[in-house]
């Protein structure tokens, strides 16, 4: 890798598996330190012990307050003030609108949208104290087009692409820069639906899934210097899937 990303600080939330781990074994390949926050302890905790001294592991439920205190603490009393945040950490929740349960619609909101937006509320002190930095939310491509039978899901990330844009602003005086990134089609355990991903997949313009390294190919960019004039952005990494599909030509 170009250490591209020497000196940077960074939390990646969602760290234990799928994009968020992919995204913590990105920076840390391009030189950065990482705080790795989850609720998964386990799975965290072998993340950081793969990535080595630039790694810590730290509990974080993304709902709670006093957890993106501790965790901002954590992260600097370990590397230093946070130059890079990544609010990665989401669930899902399928239900047409006749049928979704307003507990889970809520926690949906809670863990994508609340979530998100206490990451930026207790890191952005800490990176004006680092001289600036990067936030980058990820939405999905979700967050620009309707899905089916994902109400919450749908309505959390555009909330989160909403959230960023307004942020962008806020923040921007503090040398801030906050983007989202709109993943769509990548194989995750959390988009593991037992099959039938092939014949989606063969719809899409580049008739394949993604990899998370995919996704985090483009975090990387946006964290690092190179975007230094790039905020209140929409990034898609989703195969062309917003484009429209093949439809009938799919042969």
């Amino acid at each position: 890798m170009s250490g591209r990303l020497d000196g940077k600080v960074a939390i990646v939330t969602g760290a234990a598996q799928g994009m968020g781990a992919a995204e913590a074994r990105r920076f840390a390949a391009e030189g950065a330190s990482v705080l790795c926050a989850d609720v998964q302890d386990e799975a965290l905790a072998a993340l950081a012990d793969e990535l080595g001294e630039r790694a810590r592991a730290q509990h974080l439920d993304v709902t709670s307050e006093e957890d993106w205190v501790a965790a901002v603490a954590a992260c600097e009393e370990a590397f230093g003030p946070v130059s890079v945040l990544v609010n990665n950490a989401g669930i899902l929740d399928f239900a047409p609108i006749p049928d979704v349960d307003v507990d889970r619609f809520r926690r949906v909101l809670e863990v994508n949208v609340v979530g998100t937006m206490l990451g930026m509320k207790h890191v952005a002190p800490s990176m004006r104290r680092a001289g600036g930095g990067s936030i980058i939310n990820i939405s999905s491509n979700a967050g620009l087009v309707g899905l089916p039978s994902a109400a919450a899901y749908v309505a959390s990330k555009w909330a989160v692409r909403g959230l960023s844009k307004t942020a962008a602003i806020d923040l921007g005086g503090w040398g801030i820069r906050v983007t989202s990134v709109h993943p769509g089609g990548i194989h995750t355990p959390m988009t593991d639906f037992g099959g039938g991903e092939s014949a989606w997949a063969r719809r899409l313009p580049l008739r394949r899934m993604g990899q998370p390294e995919e996704v985090a190919a483009v975090v990387a960019f946006l964290a690092s210097d190179e975007a230094s004039y790039v905020t209140g952005a929409e990034w898609s990494v989703d195969g062309g899937a917003t484009s429209g599909d093949r439809g009938i030509f799919d042969q």
